[in-house]
């Protein structure tokens, strides 16, 4: 991911949650499309 931050054990970055959140997705609506995500990792992201 070319050095970007991403979620543990997933090829999904930081940058790219923050941004779907940013507009207006809901976790709900990220978990669904992305199974391998957990409601843990997007409140890491948020964290970080």
């Amino acid at each position: 991911m070319t050095g970007k931050p991403i979620i543990k054990g997933t090829r999904v970055s930081v940058q790219y949650i923050l941004n779907l959140l940013a507009n207006d997705y809901t976790v709900d609506e990220i978990l669904k499309e992305y199974e391998v995500l957990t409601k843990d990792g997007i409140n890491v992201c948020l964290v970080y």
